[in-house]
């Protein structure tokens, strides 16, 4: 028994000693719990997840939305980028390229006057008004990715393969910026 009691001292210093050095545990998300609760459940965790985790600033389902919707504008811009560098060869590929610029741009719109109505949402009788008005410019953005795919489905080879790839990059945040703007319509105007 004896001998049995140093083993159970020092696994004991070890156990405090872990929760008192300053470093927070792995499993242990102080400032960005709000982001993997409110992840974890999105139709992409693991990208709503690394997406978001490096804002400092989301204290309140609200400001995660915010950034989500951040998250979604900025991928749409690279995406809007990279399409208007890509080199087509034929005539169906621009085309097809040329209304995908446009469905992206107008994503791009839908997301900021989003943003904007999100940023000025206010509790009270309003609120179900700008929540539906914020999931439907959402929405029309993630129909408008579609729709820009949806142009190269009859296009083969790497145009397709690369506009997909960013595409889809940005459908994938911005499915995830309306799961957080549902959830935060959800929790109600009290808590925002």
């Amino acid at each position: 028994m004896f001998h049995f009691f140093p083993l159970l001292l020092l696994l004991i210093i070890l156990h405090f000693s872990h929760f008192t050095s300053g470093k927070t545990p792995i499993t242990s998300y102080s400032t960005n719990n709000l982001v993997y609760t409110s992840c974890t459940n999105a139709s992409y965790p693991k990208i709503c997840i690394r997406t978001l985790s490096s804002y400092s600033t989301i204290n309140t389902p609200k400001d995660l939305a915010k950034a989500s919707l951040n998250v979604s504008i900025s991928r749409a811009n690279r995406a809007s980028k990279f399409l208007k560098n890509l080199k087509v060869k034929s005539k169906r590929e621009k085309g097809a390229l040329v209304d995908c610029i446009e469905q992206i741009g107008d994503s791009i719109h839908e997301l900021r006057k989003a943003l904007f109505e999100l940023k000025h949402l206010h509790k009270g009788t309003g609120f179900k008004l700008q929540m539906s008005n914020l999931e439907t410019w959402v929405s029309a953005s993630l129909t408008n990715d579609d729709t820009c795919l949806d142009g190269f489905k009859e296009i083969g080879g790497k145009v397709r393969y690369d506009v997909k790839r960013k595409i889809s990059n940005v459908a994938k945040v911005t499915s995830n910026a309306l799961y957080l703007i549902n959830l935060l319509y959800d929790r109600g105007a009290s808590r925002i």
